[in-house]
């Protein structure tokens, strides 16, 4: 009896023991979120004074034109309970593997839309605007740090890194300048910096216990929240096991095969969770289309002084000082950090690095996180050895480091330090070595908490400063204002008016307007009407080549990644339900058939005459193909007449005839010389008038279409032809469509003038057609004779009932043609035909047409599908791997 008594008292006590450990476990983590919540805190004291002043930590350029209201169409989406679709998204598209490089799958912002959303319901908030999600961005950032910087300082304590240089390593990353240049420009690609330490402390996790959970998990969280970011953290992760397996850190390390091993099978499990948000997301990439960098891609390039003036990654003084610390090498840990940063630095200065990081296309250096975090670990390491530095050792590494920032000083012919506010990275440099010249004398192992805080404290320092300094006077972010976003520039009350008008009297809920404020193809979204613009990286391709090459639009502003307008064309207005134009009062380039519909002092609002229904059928069907070679207006008359596919209808349509009227034209230059396809503008405008001889009085609009390039190899420049003008990218810009063939629409006029500034150019092809609208008009009248058909469209889903009693063989919408829809007439599941280039189509039924249209991202349900099944092999893994370690004994010998 005794002997169970004293049994059961054991029990207790180690109960008790346990349940102490427990808390005192859970309250060091607290203490370390707690820290890391206030190290963020403070880095974004910059931003937290401009925010209480009115201005918001997001650009000027895309993350007001992208970010906020992309922020805004989601959610306005996800709350109506619609996840896949939108026909905001420009003239429609599918958001969930469109958006899914920015928010629409990331973990950050659908967390943030479940609070916002429970705040809506609960009238805690009103209904958020892009105000709303503007001032949210600075909180968000706060919260993303604190865990940026909470779960690298579990990495790095995993690493035996002590407490103390382990959130001083995590800081350094975490507060790097690179986490707020990428969030105040591109929000989402901060997520990356959560997400690569998860990745690494994963590895270490395989490496010494060949425990597979915490790295599939990582898998999961990066394909996941950022298809795009998980091929970069990917790459790094693999530099970084490459390292490691020739730094072994510990004798009992798993070995090499077994490593691979369970690398392979636990990214596979990893893969097939993510499936489901991945697999659609790179669909998405694919179908999208970008023009080719043809510009040379430098191997080096001294693009970024990375210790007094670094826009992308500041080195901490105290990890360079570290470097040149020869003796610490031995250390394998010190060693492995100090050689991934110097490989790092090296790989910074290669734009074709750059280029490699980013699906070898156009340089971008988005992936140097990963040296700030090796940083951090340089000088985690470094500060955990300080104690073993002798003077002599101090004394030439403080030499070398001072060196090199004068080399960088010196050959730096863009660097100028006016005053301490811009050199803001010197001045903390120099206290940096002052502080440690004074440890090297009284070190004291210790007293290691003194120069952590100082260090933490100058990075906050650094950080703060470059919001300021880089951010925002150099990237203009003081702009990003209240006042702006309420300025004609951005979302002007007069225009608000204007839209809230249209919307109030118009009853076609498919009509859509044209307008946007001067470079900002998003304002549809914005100002939350349907538009005719979209600026995203990821759109359809089928959209972007109609633009560019099948019917040739201009946007008045070259660039990729984007469409909007219909270059004034009425008859793209006419089949793609551009109901409505807005413009300034001074704008003369209204196009035809639009009258004025309301104004404003400084707006006017239009309406087209010559609409035609969102249904519309046909028996005739063109061939794209023989169509290949024809003008773009031959095309617009085409979609007109009937119906354009890829494939072959089978009957040959006689088609639109438009002749060349070049031969009744006379050139004349002005300002310019004209020889051999040689432009040669003397004046500072000049080109060529092109005189019409004996116009027609039928005639309502001319299309110009020629070839000009610029013969300057880095200058942007504004082309006009008569009032319409459009801006042509430098050839050097990576944002260069590289698409030289131009069609532009001119009201008729006595003469066509072309004006570029001087210099040369080299222009060819010049045609000139006539159009007069007939076709247009005609169509317009017989509309009323047709049958309409009954439309209706809710989230992802299309109903139309038609009676299709002239037995129309095609029907043409202007949806957007997207894998992910599926169709069926009369319960019965047909093909969808690329129609129009770019458009939905498919074959009618005689009778009764009860149509339904459905959209789901592609490949979604077999994606869905194996990330169900590959969860449950995760969940039956882990069950056998805790058995393994004899867990299950534990608790039951516990009990």
């Amino acid at each position: 009896m005794t002997q169970v008594k004293k049994n059961l008292l054991d029990l207790k006590a180690n109960f008790i023991m346990k349940r102490w450990e427990n808390k005192t476990r859970l309250c060091k983590m607290f203490l370390l979120f707690l820290l890391s919540f206030i190290i963020a805190f403070c880095s974004h004291l910059f931003f937290l004074t401009e925010w209480l002043e009115g201005r918001y930590m997001t650009g000027i350029g895309d993350g007001l034109s992208q970010m906020v209201p992309f922020k805004q169409l989601l959610y306005d989406e996800y709350s109506k309970g619609n996840f896949f679709y939108s026909d905001k998204f420009g003239i429609g598209g599918g958001t969930y593997s469109q958006l899914s490089y920015y928010f629409s799958t990331s973990f950050f912002f659908i967390a943030t839309a479940i609070i916002t959303f429970l705040l809506e319901v609960t009238k805690l908030i009103n209904k958020p605007d892009i105000f709303y999600w503007a001032d949210a961005l600075l909180a968000v950032s706060i919260i993303r740090m604190t865990l940026i910087i909470f779960v690298t300082t579990l990495y790095f304590r995993y690493m035996n890194f002590k407490n103390i240089p382990a959130l001083l390593g995590a800081s350094l990353y975490g507060t790097s300048v690179i986490y707020f240049r990428h969030v105040t420009y591109w929000e989402f690609f901060a997520d990356a910096m959560l997400w690569l330490p998860l990745l690494l402390f994963g590895i270490e996790k395989i490496i010494r216990e060949k425990k597979i959970g915490l790295f599939t998990l990582a898998v999961v969280f990066s394909l996941f929240n950022n298809f795009y970011f998980s091929y970069i953290n990917f790459v790094l992760a693999f530099i970084y096991i490459v390292f490691r397996s020739f730094i072994s850190l510990h004798n009992d390390e798993t070995s090499k095969i077994e490593q691979i091993k369970l690398y392979f099978f636990s990214g596979i499990i990893g893969f097939g969770m993510s499936a489901v948000s991945f697999v659609p997301a790179v669909y998405g990439f694919l179908n999208n289309y970008r023009p080719p960098y043809e510009a040379t891609i430098l191997l080096y390039d001294f693009h970024d002084n990375l210790l007094l003036n670094g826009k992308i990654v500041i080195l901490p003084a105290f990890a360079v000082l570290c470097l040149f610390l020869f003796s610490f090498y031995k250390n394998r840990l010190f060693r492995l950090f100090a050689s991934l940063t110097i490989l790092l630095i090296v790989l910074h200065y290669s734009p074709m690095v750059a280029s490699a990081f980013n699906g070898f296309s156009a340089p971008q250096f988005r992936w140097e996180y990963f040296l700030s975090l090796t940083a951090g670990g340089v000088a985690a390491a470094g500060l955990q050895l300080l104690y073993k530095v002798k003077i002599w050792q101090a004394v030439m590494s403080v030499f070398a480091t001072l060196i090199l920032y004068f080399l960088f000083y010196h050959f730096d012919e863009k660097l100028f330090i006016t005053s301490l506010k811009e050199g803001f990275s010197a001045v903390a440099a120099v206290i940096t070595i002052i502080l440690f010249i004074i440890y090297s004398f009284r070190k004291n192992k210790q007293l290691l908490w003194i120069p952590s805080i100082v260090l933490i404290i100058l990075n906050i320092y650094i950080a703060n400063s470059y919001e300021e300094i880089k951010l925002s006077y150099g990237g203009k972010v003081q702009q990003s204002s209240t006042d702006f976003m309420l300025s004609d520039e951005y979302n002007g009350e007069e225009q608000r008016e204007l839209i809230k008008k249209i919307q109030k009297e118009e009853n076609d809920p498919f009509a859509r307007i044209d307008w946007m404020t001067p470079f900002r193809y998003n304002t549809p979204i914005v100002q939350e009407f349907k538009g005719l613009s979209v600026y995203s990286s990821i759109l359809n391709e089928h959209l972007l080549k109609f633009y560019l090459y099948d019917l040739k639009i201009n946007m008045g502003w070259e660039s990729v990644s984007r469409y909007g307008t219909l270059g004034d064309r009425a008859n793209l207005y006419s089949i793609l339900n551009g109901k409505y134009y807005i413009a300034e009062k001074n704008k003369k380039n209204i196009p035809y058939g639009f009258e004025e519909f309301a104004s404003t002092e400084n707006y006017t609002a239009y309406k087209n005459n010559n609409i035609l229904p969102f249904v519309r059928t046909t028996n005739i069907a063109f061939n794209e193909e023989n169509l290949k070679d024809a003008m773009p207006l031959v095309k617009e008359h085409a979609m007109l007449e009937g119906i354009i596919l890829k494939e072959n209808s089978g009957i040959k349509y006689a088609l639109p005839r438009k002749e060349n009227a070049i031969k009744n034209v006379k050139l004349e230059e002005k300002g310019s010389s004209y020889h051999n396809n040689i432009l040669d503008v003397s004046a500072k405008k000049g080109g060529l008038d092109l005189v019409i001889e004996n116009p027609d009085e039928n005639i309502k609009d001319y299309y110009v279409s020629f070839y000009l390039k610029s013969l300057h190899p880095d200058r942007k420049f504004y082309l006009s032809v008569n009032d319409f003008e459009t801006l042509r990218k430098s050839n050097a810009s990576i944002y260069k469509t590289n698409v030289n063939d131009l069609v532009i629409r001119v009201p008729k006029a006595e003469k066509i003038s072309i004006r570029v500034p001087k210099g040369k150019y080299k222009l060819v092809n010049l045609e000139v057609y006539k159009e007069d609208y007939q076709l247009l008009e005609g169509l317009k009248n017989e509309v009323h004779n047709d049958p309409q058909a009954a439309v209706t469209w809710k989230n992802n889903k299309i109903k139309i009932n038609y009676d299709n009693a002239n037995a129309e063989k095609y029907m043409t919408l202007p949806i957007p043609f997207e894998k992910g829809w599926s169709l069926s007439i009369n319960g019965q599941k047909q093909e969808i035909l690329q129609a129009n280039y770019a458009f939905t189509g498919f074959k009618l039924q005689e009778g009764l047409n009860e149509i339904e249209l459905t959209y789901y991202p592609p490949y979604f349900f077999i994606s869905l599908f194996i990330s169900c099944i590959s969860f449950l092999l995760f969940l039956f893994y882990r069950k056998r791997e805790y058995k393994r370690v004899g867990i299950f004994k534990r608790n039951v010998s516990d009990m």
